[in-house]
């Protein structure tokens, strides 16, 4: 049970959307601000690789909601699915992706960690196979909101998702419609 009373079944609005329906004046932005980072067109990372940041940060984190929902919104965009998902979460060296992507989750994995942690070798290591200062950029701001994010929904003891289909069924209409409807 949440924290604090939200005015609603929990069961019916696990994680972040309890909280989202408390505060709809809050709620707007902080879905816009999903809706820019993972699911708006993007010139070079995939909405699919932003998801796979948002959940790898988010199960640095332990915030198994936040960690859930991201893995399916990013399995869901990703040819490797969720396989690919568990093997970067598992074994980020081993795990089948690009050069620059591994070196921008290592860029997100340090902000996780404090964002002073990120360092122009992290940086310059993720040049070096390729990426641009936009996905670096890009990168860090999505591991800065899901650190914020993480914090929110287990900051105020929310649950979450009962059955794994829900966060399946969440995905499909994120990957449709973004996070304007993902609440």
């Amino acid at each position: 049970m949440a924290h604090i009373d939200l005015g609603l079944d929990e069961r019916q609005f696990p994680g972040i959307n309890g909280p989202m329906r408390f505060r709809p004046e809050t709620a707007g932005p902080l879905n816009a601000l999903a809706e820019a980072l993972l699911h708006a067109p993007h010139p070079t990372l995939s909405a699919g690789e932003r998801e796979l940041i948002a959940a790898y940060v988010s199960g640095l984190n332990e915030c198994v909601f936040c960690c859930s929902s991201h893995s399916a919104f990013a399995a869901a965009q990703l040819d490797g699915g969720m396989t690919l998902v568990q093997q970067v979460r598992a074994d980020l060296d081993g795990a089948d992706v690009s050069a620059k992507l591994r070196a921008l989750l290592r860029i997100a994995a340090a902000v996780q960690q404090d964002g002073r942690k990120v360092t122009a070798a992290l940086v310059d290591a993720a040049r070096a196979e390729g990426a641009t200062d936009l996905e670096v950029h890009d990168t860090v701001l999505i591991a800065a909101a899901f650190c914020m994010f993480n914090r929110y929904v287990d900051g105020l003891g929310t649950l979450p998702a009962a059955d794994p289909a829900d966060y399946e069924q969440a995905a499909q209409r994120v990957k449709v419609h973004g996070y304007g409807q993902a609440a």
